[in-house]
């Protein structure tokens, strides 16, 4: 039987425990940037190291198309993408799932404080191809190589 690994371990779970004490101190209702501002400074405290707004060039076939804007990347490993909506919908995680292909990185949480309660959904991207959260359904009409 395989073990099954969990990616950034530790610093997912400073992570999420930062999460929920920014949600317990400020509850649901504010726009996305104050929930930011509060990971931040949380995420410092305990002695993180956060990029904040980093951008980020994106290219198609080998050629620069434009760029985008990350929320936060921990200790430059670990994509943050922080909502404020009632949940976390398909299309979040798909933002992060296109983060982690553009950045080659392994592990995105995206972390929700719009609903009753902190919610969160880590993305994988495994080996340089990206694999989607179990729940997520595929597109249509498109082969699909994953499993």
């Amino acid at each position: 039987m395989s073990e099954i690994v969990i990616i950034e371990k530790e610093l997912s779970y400073l992570i999420m425990q930062a999460a929920f004490e920014v949600f317990n101190e400020l509850g649901p209702g504010f726009p996305e940037s104050i929930y930011e501002e509060a990971m931040q400074r949380e995420l410092t405290r305990q002695g993180i190291r956060l990029e904040r707004q980093k951008e980020v060039d994106v290219y198609f076939k080998g050629e620069k198309i434009g760029w985008f804007v990350l929320d936060n990347i921990a200790n430059e490993r670990i994509i943050l993408e922080y909502k404020a909506v009632s949940e976390i919908a398909g299309i979040h995680k798909q933002q992060a799932l296109s983060y982690l292909k553009a950045t080659g990185l392994e592990l995105a949480i995206v972390i929700n404080f719009g609903a009753e309660r902190v919610q969160s959904s880590r993305v994988v991207n495994t080996k340089g191809k990206a694999k989607l959260p179990p729940r997520f359904p595929r597109p249509r009409n498109v082969p699909s190589k994953i499993k």
